[in-house]
């Protein structure tokens, strides 16, 4: 005879299909009323074509289309929000030709790639009501009017107010991916985007990687794939200066948690934190350890203030031996170590790992946001930074 289930049991099962009728029912709205919007963006548009003089035209067209919305629905159709409707289309419905890419074997043919990564706007934090004519009213030739097409939009109408913004069309692309894949808040949109994710990843990816980027979003296929450089650590709430220990940057990574696993990015859970070890009469604690679902292996990392040294290396080589002999199991692929540093000797990392090293990385930290300026410096390095594998 099968067991009872208690009341309680049953009513938590009831109220999880509701919320989770809930959650569909908003979606489904929030996608009805994008779609809606790129319509009306595109009614505008295809007017405005047949207006002679089309930037006053459009202008009193949007001006009374606002007023006769605003009458028939009520409020959400001011002129601001119909341009925004228009804007929308406008970016959304051109051709998703991918832009000229980053050639790393060609470095004089980079100029449009430094343009378009140019972080001028990275770090804006102006509100949806800014920016309003960043698609302008020029007329267009035949060749460029945009194409009618069915475009499927999964993210809610806050969202496509930020990604319209950005210029980039594979910037923008690969955001948008992201944000649905990881469920993204419009807030933590913003955040990765203010951390200039997307730069990050292009800095240690070849001309095929960065094309896919734009095209499926982050893949974790081998342990390179997970490792950013730097980390952008701004959530802690922590100066930029040597003012705290290593025990205090552990423990607001603790305290924020959720916060620095979305920063790993995907696949990653926690297992523990000062985590000990122990041969012979010798005891060692990693500072923190999580494991990958994706790449099915451990993640070690250990925690550096200042400059990284090669003993530091060392001590992770030894950590990330002793997990893969005493730890891991048949099936699980090999651990991984990360070393997090405030600061780093590229040479120092380059001549203390073995040359075909995968598992083991010293990536830098930053714990505020890096000015326009920093990443500007960054991205424009030379070539030879960027991965020709």
């Amino acid at each position: 005879m099968p067991k009872k289930r208690s009341n309680t049991e049953l009513y938590s099962q009831i109220a999880e299909l509701l919320q989770s009728a809930k959650k569909n029912a908003v979606r489904s709205v929030n996608q009805t009323m994008v779609k809606t919007y790129f319509e009306i963006g595109r009614k505008l548009v295809e007017e405005e074509q047949n207006g002679k003089d089309r930037a006053e035209y459009g202008k009193q067209l949007t001006k009374n289309i606002s007023k006769f919305l605003t009458k028939q629905f009520g409020r959400g159709f001011s002129e601001r929000n119909i341009e925004q409707m228009r804007q929308f289309y406008m970016v959304y419905s051109k051709a998703q030709t991918l832009s000229a890419e980053f050639n790393p074997e060609k470095p004089s043919e980079n100029q449009s790639f430094k343009k378009r990564q140019t972080l001028s706007d990275k770090f804006n934090s102006s509100s949806d009501n800014e920016k309003s004519d960043t698609v302008s009213r020029i007329p267009l030739k035949a060749s460029e009017k945009p194409q009618t097409r069915s475009v499927e939009f999964k993210l809610s109408w806050s969202h496509y107010l930020k990604l319209m913004r950005i210029d980039d069309e594979n910037e923008r692309k690969f955001y948008e991916i992201e944000a649905h894949k990881n469920n993204w808040s419009v807030r933590e949109l913003q955040r990765q985007y203010d951390s200039a994710l997307y730069s990050r990843l292009v800095l240690s990816r070849n001309k095929k990687k960065v094309r896919e980027l734009s095209e499926k979003g982050l893949e974790v296929e081998k342990p390179e794939d997970a490792i950013k450089d730097p980390y952008i650590l701004e959530f802690l709430g922590l100066p930029e200066k040597n003012e705290y220990s290593e025990s205090e940057l552990e423990g607001e990574i603790i305290n924020k948690l959720e916060h620095f696993l979305m920063e790993l990015g995907n696949g990653f859970t926690f297992v523990g934190r000062q985590k000990r070890i122990s041969f012979e009469d010798k005891h060692f604690k990693i500072d923190l350890v999580f494991y990958n679902r994706i790449l099915k292996s451990f993640v070690l990392i250990d925690l550096k203030i200042g400059e990284l040294k090669h003993q530091d290396i060392g001590q992770m080589q030894m950590y990330v031996n002793y997990y893969d002999r005493e730890i891991r199991i048949d099936d699980e692929n090999k651990t991984i170590g990360i070393v997090l540093c405030q600061n780093k000797s590229e040479s120092v990392v380059k001549y203390t790992l073995p040359e075909n090293n995968e598992r083991i990385f010293a990536s830098k930290y930053k714990t505020v946001l890096p000015s326009k300026k920093e990443f500007k410096s960054v991205l424009e390095e030379p070539a030879a930074k960027y991965l020709t594998k």
